[in-house]
C-alpha cells in the first residue's frame, strides 16, 4: 500500500498485523502534520478503508 497524494498533502499508511491497528501519517509539503489511527481485522487493512479515512480527513480539513 503506497502513499496517497492530495493537493500538497501526502498520506502514508502503516500497520501492524499482529496488533490489528495502524496509522496514516499526514504530511503537508514534506512536513509532518498529524497521525490518523485506525483498527482493522484480517491479514491487512482493506484499501477501501484507507481511502475512506483519507477522504474523510480531506473533507473535514477542506483539502
Amino acid at each position: 500500500m503506497g502513499a496517497i497524494e492530495r493537493n500538497g498533502y501526502t498520506f502514508e499508511p502503516e500497520f501492524s498485523v499482529t496488533r490489528q491497528n495502524g496509522a496514516i501519517h499526514v504530511y503537508w509539503r514534506g512536513r509532518f502534520v498529524e497521525e490518523i489511527r485506525f483498527e482493522f481485522s484480517g491479514e491487512f487493512p482493506e484499501h477501501d478503508l484507507i481511502e475512506e479515512l483519507v477522504n474523510h480527513y480531506c473533507f473535514e480539513h477542506n483539502i
